[in-house]
């Protein structure tokens, strides 16, 4: 996909990779509705990059928001479903109800990139050409295990953006559905932990080269290198995830 002239929706737009996808898509000559919590980031990134950022304020943990969300967005060419929440918890120590974290996780990382993309569907469908991108983790293949309900959310997401990828390939085969299964980037979601981050900038980049080739699954950083080590031996793979 071309990017010049073309009406995207990134969300977690306000900081880390989408912030990143975000300045690279105007750069690209897209314009980009910013979806995000924080309206005050979204407005500073308006000022910022002009015209092609259009800020969308909005709570995707919220279903009624991310309805009012569908209807606001209008006609686009892509969704990129972004955002994510990481709460590491053990649930073996942990001495509080932990139904509030667990059910906000689910909520932002699974069941709104579910509820956008099969709602704008049928919209993307009536484009000449349209995404749907959704990023996933390497966690999506194996667990670690300080953060279990993130990797279950991001292992559903990976089995959902293949069976709506099977759908729009019978129905719209225009729409290309895009999973992108990141590395461990330097954002504020992994602060303190992990070794040999890339950049925002960096993920950002690989996501729109890999779009701009046509890949229906994109291997961010050094995900290329664990792929081939799942294949071999996924036990080998568990074992150097695990404790990330």
């Amino acid at each position: 996909m071309r990017f010049e002239g073309k009406r995207m929706a990134v969300t977690g737009a306000s900081r880390g990779i989408g912030a990143a996808l975000a300045r690279q898509l105007v750069g690209a000559g897209a314009t980009v509705l910013a979806v995000a919590r924080d309206a005050e980031r979204l407005q500073a990134m308006a000022a910022d990059l002009g015209p092609g950022l259009i800020p969308v304020p909005c709570d995707l943990a919220d279903a009624q928001a991310r309805r009012a969300l569908i209807a606001k967005l209008g006609p686009v060419d892509g969704l990129i479903n972004n955002a994510a929440l990481q709460i590491e918890s053990d649930y073996a120590q942990v001495g509080h109800d932990p139904a509030a974290d667990i059910g906000r996780e689910v909520a932002v990382n699974f069941e709104a990139p579910l509820h956008l993309g099969a709602a704008l569907l049928p919209v993307l469908a009536a484009r000449p050409e349209a995404l749907i991108v959704n990023v996933t983790s390497a966690l999506a293949l194996a667990p670690k295990r300080s953060a279990p309900v993130y990797c279950a959310t991001k292992a559903g997401l990976r089995n959902f953006t293949t069976g709506l990828r099977y759908q729009a390939e019978r129905s719209c085969p225009q729409v290309q559905v895009v999973e992108v299964v990141m590395t461990l980037v330097e954002t504020g979601m992994t602060t303190g932990r992990g070794r040999g981050k890339i950049s925002p900038n960096r993920a950002a980049a690989e996501v729109l080269n890999g779009l701009r080739r046509d890949k229906r699954r994109i291997w961010a950083g050094k995900t290329q290198t664990l792929r081939v080590i799942y294949r071999l031996s996924p036990g080998l793979a568990a074992r150097i995830l695990r404790d990330g």
